[in-house]
């Protein structure tokens, strides 16, 4: 051990993927989870969304119901096939209905939130799926 000199440790930040169709929405959840320290990517829909899985898997997903090509229920359907299946995954949908979020966790999601989320129900709840203490 070396006087004065402290040494700093490795951590690395977790790693969110938002898939959701429509840009502005990405922004919004990107800048609140960029801002908590989160590395954050973007998919635009759900086959993009499992190719980028395939490449490396996220610490968690936040995706949206309606998207073009693969919509949300698909996504999570395929993501819950792959090898490690148990990251896991925020729905969050315009859709208010009892049997959109029943679908929603019937096709693998672990939470589901209406749009429009607030900064602090959305960290809440990515804290609480890392497994880390709410703020």
């Amino acid at each position: 051990m070396m006087d004065g000199l402290k040494v700093k440790e490795n951590v690395t930040a977790k790693r969110i993927l938002i898939v959701d169709d429509a840009a502005t929405v990405r922004m919004y959840h990107r800048g609140i989870l960029e801002s908590a320290g989160y590395a954050v990517e973007e998919a635009m829909n759900g086959i993009e969304a499992l190719e980028k899985s395939l490449e490396a898997p996220f610490d968690l997903y936040v995706v949206d119901v309606n998207m073009p090509k693969l919509n949300g229920y698909g996504f999570l359907s395929e993501l819950r096939q792959q090898e490690n299946p148990q990251q896991p995954a925020i729905m969050v949908s315009t859709e208010a209905a009892s049997g959109d979020e029943i679908a929603a966790y019937r096709a693998g999601a672990n939470s589901y939130l209406i749009k429009p989320v607030q900064p602090t129900q959305l960290l809440t709840y990515a804290r609480l799926m890392l497994g880390e203490a709410p703020q």
